[in-house]
């Protein structure tokens, strides 16, 4: 089994092995009225099946069919769960890897479209400017409404090299088509700089199988370049739609010395898991911004949250998208493919779900100037607003649209005003009360 915390992506990793998640089994009792009208639901499938066979005004492909009938009833779980066709199953695994050929953006499915969750950085779809929040609507003149996600994800690979249309609806935007080449994507998902001041600047597009690995020889540059410590450290998670539990823990355990990162709870009482950091942190007591933004999600906010809760970091940005549920890969045999089940939700150290609501940083920072006028026209675009999404278990609900506290003033001629206000706030020293207590 596989354990991840994303949803359905082109060319990105959505799998890895599981970390403590125990082997996935159906209750052990089910009460004998409930198993009677389960069966007789099964009966009006296969009368229905038959008629469509039968009598439907053309042939139908029934394996299609048949597939989409377990989406169908997948997808009301929830909107992370689905079923992998053996082919679908195979990619994700190749994608696992951290090569394959692609677009380079994550997705999910909204009202009939495919929503970009995130593109990811030196890819095709960022190189076009496909941004979090667009609708795709179309492939290649094709419309997209009456594909599920795995359709539509297929629909949009292809050969390196090879050229895809998607048509795009943006906020605010007329439709407009985008011309894209495919190509290998090799994600490197780990990249570093030293900025002025010896401040160090981490940047994690998403967690795959080799995030770890190459977040330590980050480390290890910037220790060779600055020949020491830095004298403070950004950690940008924006746009990282996720990726595998255990490499959002080891992150995690880099800016940690000993403590809880996370937990998850399953459908049992006893399908409990806590997870700890290891002694031995990175660059003890060096001050540590984390950047987050609405299209950082899952594992990102695994280690937001963790570094925020454990008093180790001050979170700039804005809230976060919102995504505190754990997906199991479960494959089903030869040729049989396999389904991606929801089935824990996982908890901050200081035990909070950040489902639906997600993490609401420290300071407030908008990356671009909004008006009262365009905050009324905004789209939300959150966990909280996709169909089916679990709610919060504790009965918190997501901040509503609002101008942030802090924003570009209208004179800003920078690049980046969030990593301009991280630097700030290091240069100034300023950190939670709880990073000064621990920091002494």
């Amino acid at each position: 089994m596989r354990a991840m915390l994303t949803g359905a992506a082109i060319g990105v990793v959505l799998g890895g092995l599981a970390v403590g998640v125990s082997s996935f089994a159906w209750p052990e009792t089910k009460p004998l009225d409930s198993r009677a009208e389960t069966y007789r639901q099964l009966d009006l499938f296969a009368e229905i099946l038959a008629r469509a066979r039968a009598d439907y005004v053309t042939e139908i492909d029934e394996t299609e069919a048949m597939k989409a009938a377990i989406n169908g009833m997948l997808g009301s779980l929830d909107p992370h769960s689905s079923y992998l066709a053996p082919d679908d199953f195979e990619a994700m695994q190749v994608q696992t890897s951290g090569e394959y050929g692609g677009l380079g953006i994550e997705v999910t499915m909204e009202d009939g479209f495919v929503k970009v969750v995130t593109p990811m950085d030196d890819t095709p779809a960022s190189r076009a400017g496909l941004e979090s929040g667009d609708l795709l609507t179309a492939i290649n003149g094709q419309p997209i409404v009456g594909l599920n996600i795995d359709d539509a994800v297929r629909d949009m690979r292809g050969a390196p090299g090879t050229e895809i249309i998607v048509t795009v609806l943006r906020e605010g935007e007329d439709a407009f088509d985008v011309t894209l080449e495919r190509e290998v994507i090799r994600p490197k998902s780990v990249t570093w700089k030293v900025l002025e001041d010896d401040i160090a600047y981490f940047r994690i597009s998403t967690f795959n199988e080799r995030t770890t690995e190459l977040l330590e020889d980050a480390i290890s540059g910037v220790s060779r370049e600055i020949g020491g410590r830095p004298a403070g450290l950004v950690l940008d998670l924006r746009n990282n739609g996720g990726g595998l539990l255990d490499q959002a823990i080891s992150v995690s355990d880099k800016f940690l010395s000993g403590g809880e990162v996370v937990s998850t709870i399953g459908r049992r009482p006893g399908d409990i898991a806590r997870y700890n950091a290891r002694n031995g942190e990175v660059f003890r007591n060096v001050p540590i911004v984390v950047l987050i933004n609405n299209g950082s999600a899952s594992a990102s906010e695994i280690v937001a949250g963790a570094l925020q809760d454990r008093g180790r970091a001050t979170v700039l940005g804005t809230t976060s998208f919102g995504k505190g549920s754990v997906q199991t890969v479960i494959p089903l045999g030869a040729d049989r493919g396999a389904i991606r089940l929801t089935t824990s939700r996982y908890y901050t150290p200081s035990g909070r779900s950040i489902q639906a609501t997600g993490i609401e940083p420290d300071l407030e920072v908008a990356q671009a100037r909004v008006t009262e006028e365009e905050l009324a026209r905004i789209r939300r675009y959150s966990e909280a607003d996709l169909p089916n999404a679990l709610t919060n278990e504790d009965g918190a609900e997501r901040r509503i649209p609002h101008l942030p506290d802090d924003q570009p003033p209208e004179d800003y001629d920078g690049e980046d005003y969030q990593l301009d206000r991280a630097i700030e706030t290091l240069r100034g020293g300023q950190m939670t009360s709880t990073q000064k207590s621990n920091a002494g």
